[in-house]
């Protein structure tokens, strides 16, 4: 059973030159160079949306330092200790 599928993606020409100039300097295929590449702008997206879900919890919360947050954190393992 094959593990990739193919897809047609239009580049402009271009980048289209860059990425083979790349992967050809790295011996890489185009194909290996764009599946990193989309790999790596997933990851990037994923710990970008992570940072606003923190920086939006924070606000909520209204945490304003470093501080704030190890305090709330003690608060919490306070109240489990007692639990």
């Amino acid at each position: 059973m094959r593990t990739t599928k193919p897809i047609t993606v239009s580049l402009p020409a271009d980048l289209l030159r860059e990425t083979e100039r790349v992967a050809k300097e790295e011996t890489r295929t185009r194909s290996e160079l764009i599946r990193d590449a989309l790999r790596q702008y997933l990851t990037s997206r994923r710990w970008q949306r992570l940072r606003q879900w923190g920086t939006e919890s924070a606000e909520r919360l209204g945490l304003k330092t470093e501080s704030d947050l190890h305090l709330l954190i003690e608060k919490a393992r306070n109240r489990r200790r007692k639990a």
